[in-house]
């Protein structure tokens, strides 16, 4: 397999559009590494550029130490799986994995180990014969992955494979990916705009927004140490709250003020934020770290009303509003033996450990240097 190089990639437009800006990424040897982020982030043009699908403006590409930015991507020993499973529907789906190995003259007898095998990884050899438009979207998808597999490429990108796919398949076809990815050792990049598949597929996460890299690391690194309030946001389902709180200093200790409810943060988080004194910042929380409590409303205390109630079996998300003027909304995720209907009061207590704080006008991570001394060891 090998490794792949982006260098200061940059995809411009005409009008000076920077689709993507400045890219820096490096994929090392065997890894999966996902690129996620919202429509029109940039996501699916990088790995266009990688294919040779897309000219590359500025930088430089390397695959396996070699320079690929003038190569045909017919010369890239990559294989490409599109979210519209680009099959030939006069074809069988034998005829479909075996038509580029025909292409380059590999004899018939190993075109037919590498089919059969391919067929056999994928489950699917009792399709053999049927043509595209007799399988479901799901085996379509298998189809577009063994004509990947049998070209035995460096590379395996993927975008956005599954978007077309149901909520059940989905989850079903996210595992025989990764399994795929352990089974062939192989280097894969995925791209994708579903958080949810990036958290569970990858090695590594890339995660981009306005053509620029925000944050490359594994994904729980991503899930607890964003460096900003977009990949604290993007990152995880439901999203991270942030609540606008004033900090405050009194005596040498530091409170964040709400309006309606005031947060003591831990001493080593508080060594970091105290520099905002007199001003506001985004308190972040999770919804999995909000503990609902009995108790009347104390110290750490947020006290709401509940706005919607959304039972999901396993646990039960509630939509929640501060008591504030501002009235903030926030998310919680409690357990199913907690009863709440529309109107409660309630009140949850933040695992502080958990929590984030983020700049407001820059929206950069204010424990950014904390986490690099977590993340570093």
């Amino acid at each position: 397999m090998a490794k792949v190089e982006l260098k200061s990639i940059s995809k411009v437009y005409e009008g000076n559009v920077r689709a993507v800006d400045n890219v820096n990424i490096v994929v090392d040897d065997k890894e999966f590494v996902v690129f996620v982020g919202p429509s029109g982030c940039g996501k699916s043009t990088t790995l266009r550029m990688v294919a040779g699908l897309e000219d590359i403006t500025e930088g430089d590409l390397y695959i396996d130490g070699d320079l690929m930015n003038d190569v045909p991507p017919k010369d890239r020993n990559i294989a490409m799986v599109f979210q519209n499973y680009a099959l030939y529907p006069h074809m069988t789906v034998y005829e479909n994995m075996a038509f580029g190995l025909r292409i380059k003259k590999v004899p018939k007898d190993e075109i037919e180990r590498r089919v059969q095998e391919a067929a056999r990884i994928l489950d699917i050899e009792k399709f053999l014969d049927r043509k595209p438009k007799a399988l479901s979207g799901g085996q379509r998808q298998r189809v577009a992955v063994g004509r990947a597999i049998v070209r035995n490429p460096k590379v395996f990108l993927f975008d956005e494979p599954l978007s077309n796919l149901d909520a059940k398949l989905r989850v079903q076809m996210r595992a025989e990916i990764s399994s795929l990815h352990n089974r062939l050792n192989a280097t894969m990049i995925y791209v994708t705009h579903d958080q949810v598949e990036a958290m569970t597929m990858a090695n590594k996460i890339v995660v981009m927004k306005d053509g620029k890299v925000q944050q490359i690391g594994s994904p729980m690194n991503l899930y607890n140490y964003p460096i900003n309030k977009f990949v604290a946001g993007f990152i995880g389902s439901p999203p991270m709250n942030f609540l606008t709180v004033k900090v405050e200093e009194k005596g040498g200790s530091v409170a964040l003020n709400e309006g309606s409810f005031e947060i003591k943060p831990l001493p080593q988080h508080a060594e970091y934020i105290k520099k905002y004194a007199g001003k506001e910042i985004f308190f972040g929380i999770r919804p999995e770290d909000m503990t609902y409590t009995e108790k009347p409303a104390a110290e750490n205390n947020i006290s709401v009303k509940v706005t919607v109630v959304e039972p999901l079996g396993a646990d039960i998300h509630l939509w929640l509003t501060t008591a504030s003027p501002a009235a903030q909304q926030m998310v919680a995720r409690t357990e199913p033996h907690h009863l709440f209907k529309v109107g409660d009061a309630a009140n949850f207590t933040p695992r502080l450990e958990k929590a984030r704080y983020f700049d407001k006008e820059t929206e950069l991570s204010i424990l950014a240097e904390l986490d690099l001394q977590v993340v570093g060891k």
